[in-house]
């Protein structure tokens, strides 16, 4: 198998290109399930997050793909150009692949370094990967190596303790705009994990004046009701916006803009002048980067985030070393199962193959007037054992050679071995 990863991310590819190849629930189920029609024996996980857009990939040869075809796919789902993000693109192989997942899936490579939203994240498009049946034996065995390692990162090192989310980090942008930030207007457009993570946020600096507005009352009303703020209609969103000071986006858009220059000059033409923060976390972006230019609006997506979260991570070096350690442990261990994966069958295949050379030779033996011997059950079963205990030994051997000189030489040794029985039980029949 060939393991193939292609994608892009905050690093590589600014928020107004990664917007434009995001991928929510719906479309990366669909983007799976034609991903496996065109190619039966892959295996699929696409991750699509704010920071990055991800193709993990599985192969049984490396020729059976090709990363650019990979990258073109993805943008044609998208309706997009691939020449707009090519030179944004990176693409990993083997190894490399499994150092990324476990070191993205630690939050070492992420916007907020220690959050944990994106282990959560990546476990959700694992997960929509299995309901699919996109991903099978590499992938799977890969996922759970990352979820194991990103534990032992977060139990084992301080990085978890130091987090700052992103929700925190516009908080920190609204403390720095406003002086008497706890009598501020809040509105919070969604109700999901992010909605809420900024809902409790605000609460904790102690501003009274939070509205939670959703496109699915009910789950908006849920949200306020839990944490004793209020709730307002989706289709009273504007209005909401004319009376505001902070306002923090984190419901993307079906498509499009939620809020584009035009609409958005209406609402601060009824302001009066006020000044109105406005941060997008979301991608595809809700606001209009545009809106920027009205007077008194100060907008900032998640890209512009960086900068205050850039100031507010200082990780102990030792942390991020023991961190960096774990990680590299956890590729150590994936690419030595990944190495041996082929021995098992093998070994089972050698299994029924030493089975037949016995069944055939117990046949010979009870042949013609022995065909009724009473020791007929002893015999078969002690030279069951005998087979057995020589297996044994054959497997320690493939162990040894596994140990000593690599899984390579173990698999030849292994297939020679088959090989040899299988020719040995055909010739019994």
């Amino acid at each position: 198998m060939y393991i193939l990863l292609v994608g892009l991310n905050h690093k590589s590819a600014p928020v107004e290109v990664r917007e434009k190849l995001a991928f929510n629930g719906q479309s990366t189920a669909i983007a799976l399930e034609k991903l496996k029609r065109q190619y039966p024996g892959g295996e699929f996980v696409l991750l699509s997050t704010c920071n990055r857009v991800e193709l993990y990939i599985a192969m049984e040869k490396s020729s059976d793909v090709s990363p650019t075809d990979m990258a073109v796919s993805l943008a044609e789902m998208r309706g997009v150009d691939f020449s707009e993000f090519r030179k944004h693109l990176y693409i990993m192989r083997g190894q490399q692949v499994v150092r990324h997942l476990l070191t993205v899936t630690s939050s070492l490579d992420s916007m907020v370094i220690g959050e944990n939203q994106i282990s959560s994240q990546v476990r959700d498009s694992y997960t929509l990967a299995c309901d699919i049946k996109s991903s099978s034996k590499v992938l799977n065995h890969l996922f759970h190596s990352a979820f194991a390692v990103s534990k032992k990162v977060f139990t084992n090192t301080s990085i978890a303790n130091r987090r700052v989310s992103v929700a925190g980090v516009a908080v920190d942008l609204a403390k720095q705009l406003f002086d008497d930030i706890k009598s501020a207007r809040v509105v919070v457009i969604g109700a999901g994990e992010m909605g809420e993570l900024l809902v409790e946020h605000f609460l904790h600096i102690k501003c009274a004046d939070i509205t939670v507005v959703n496109r699915t009352q009910h789950r908006g009303c849920s949200v306020a009701e839990r944490h004793g703020v209020k709730a307002a209609k989706w289709d009273d969103l504007e209005n909401q916006l004319v009376g505001a000071n902070i306002v923090v986006g984190a419901a993307s858009p079906d498509s499009g803009y939620l809020f584009d220059k035009k609409g958005f000059s209406e609402v601060v033409s009824k302001r009066r002048g006020k000044t109105l923060l406005a941060v997008d976390i979301t991608v595809p972006r809700s606001f209009d980067p545009d809106i920027n230019k009205l007077e008194g609006v100060y907008l900032y997506c998640i890209d512009d985030l960086a900068q205050v979260v850039e100031k507010n991570i200082k990780l102990r070096e030792g942390d991020l070393e023991k961190a960096v350690e774990i990680i590299c442990q956890g590729v150590g261990q994936y690419m030595e199962w990944f190495a041996r994966r082929d021995i098992g069958p093998l070994i089972g295949r050698m299994k029924v193959a030493f089975e037949n050379i016995q069944k055939g030779e117990m046949q010979k033996f009870f042949a013609g007037e022995r065909e009724q011997a009473c020791c007929k059950d002893v015999m078969d079963a002690t030279v069951s054992r005998v087979v057995n205990k020589l297996l044994h030994c054959v497997i320690q051997n493939i162990d040894t050679v596994a140990s000593k000189q690599g899984p390579a030489d173990a698999v030849q040794l292994a297939k020679s071995i088959l090989a040899n029985a299988e020719s040995v039980a055909g010739g019994e029949k």
